[in-house]
């Protein structure tokens, strides 16, 4: 997957952004998609390559799967026993709790620290629901709703699952997908246990330290050692990186280095440059990206949307946004974004149902659609307006 870089170029409006975010739900919520902005690698706390580097090992995913003793089943009881306060005082504190599991083979109740009643509530795990609960680390996992209590509504907000199969106490292949920059942190806290469960469990705990670059070494040693033994899988994602032409040298040239690299998700560039200079130089190149750069992408050109286009687009931003359209409406609106941006004409749908329904009408029309664009101007109509009175204002 090394080396592997896209590079989206255009002119502003013409859909960049919008193509990585469809790029991200296409992928789904299992891989990884790191969106980011070239002007956020600039801070007065982190370094800039540090920055890309987060972003990077965000933009990785591993899979790893293990044999873990848990305990599994559909929550019958869950009970906190509480008891007076040692420390003196009028309340009271939850000594444990007590957890009964059901699964087609029998019932088992368990006695459980504190601690998991924390996890319990934060998972938000009613009697009636199918959890499982590691036995080394504590971690708990809702599943589900428990499938003997679906009704017959067709659409609802519950996941129902079956009753687990087996005994309550069993040994099951646990799936966690964590991405590299996860492990990052967790092991930047030197506490606990030394699994994966284990580790990002301390993500929650304040205490943190820097993160070298000999931990991150350290971590893609074990990694591709789980890599080879099949424990587990690289999920390459996508990084994208929007304004990429202010980035300067320094960036730029980390970006050719890690692009190389084994552990290297698929990055997505995208602006809205020509010719211009390279950030914080006086080099001009094109989109303001060194060409060794550029070299190592595919460059992709978005085309203006067409007036077709244009109208489909419109349409169905009025339909989420819960405008209806009068049938002059629609011609109106994508004649006003072929002339100023999609951008400005999506925005006027708003304002211009406003006038519609103070003028009293139930549709949009084409006459509360110039009366709109009248009152809010684009910005080609605002910059030819200060060339005409620029006497009028302060410079």
């Amino acid at each position: 997957m090394a080396g592997r870089a896209l590079l989206l170029t255009g002119a502003p409006g013409t859909g960049k952004t919008a193509l990585s975010l469809a790029v991200s739900h296409e992928l789904g919520s299992r891989v990884p998609f790191c969106p980011m902005v070239g002007s956020e690698v600039y801070s007065s706390e982190v370094k800039k390559t540090e920055v890309l580097m987060e972003n990077f090992r965000r933009a990785i995913g591993l899979r790893i799967r293990e044999m873990k003793e848990v305990y599994e089943g559909e929550v019958t009881e869950l009970t906190p026993e509480e008891a007076e306060n040692p420390l003196g005082g009028y309340g009271k504190t939850i000594t444990h709790v007590v957890v009964g599991l059901k699964t087609t083979k029998g019932t088992k109740h368990l006695k459980l620290d504190p601690s998991i009643y924390e996890s319990l509530q934060r998972e938000k795990v009613n009697v009636g629901d199918v959890i499982y609960v590691e036995a080394n680390s504590g971690a708990v996992k809702r599943v589900g709703r428990s499938d003997a209590y679906a009704t017959e509504f067709d659409l609802e907000a519950e996941e129902y699952v079956p009753l687990p199969k087996g005994d309550v106490h069993k040994k099951k292949e646990i799936v966690q997908d964590v991405t590299l920059n996860d492990l990052d942190v967790a092991n930047a806290r030197p506490q606990g246990g030394q699994d994966i469960m284990s580790l990002m469990n301390q993500m929650g705990k304040p205490k943190k330290t820097e993160i070298t670059e000999k931990l991150r070494q350290e971590i893609n040693r074990v990694v591709s050692k789980y890599l080879e033994q099949g424990i587990a899988e690289l999920v390459p994602g996508v990084l994208f990186i929007d304004e990429v032409h202010m980035l300067d040298l320094e960036c730029f040239a980390y970006l050719n280095r890690a692009l190389e690299s084994n552990l290297a998700p698929i990055v997505v560039l995208a602006t809205n440059r020509g010719m211009c200079e390279i950030h914080g130089t006086d080099f001009r190149s094109p989109h303001g990206i060194p060409v060794d750069l550029l070299d190592r992408c595919m460059i992709i050109r978005t085309q203006p949307y067409s007036l077709e286009e244009v109208a489909q687009i419109l349409a169905i931003r009025a339909q989420i946004e819960g405008i209806s359209l009068g049938d002059d409406a629609l011609p109106a609106l994508a004649e006003i974004g072929g002339r100023t941006s999609l951008r400005y004409t999506c925005q006027l749908l708003t304002p211009a149902s406003i006038l519609s329904l103070v003028n009293g009408r139930e549709k949009l029309t084409a006459e509360d659609v110039r009366e709109a664009s009248q009152i809010f101007l684009d910005a080609k109509a605002s910059a030819a307006l200060l060339l005409e009175n620029g006497d009028r204002y302060i410079t």
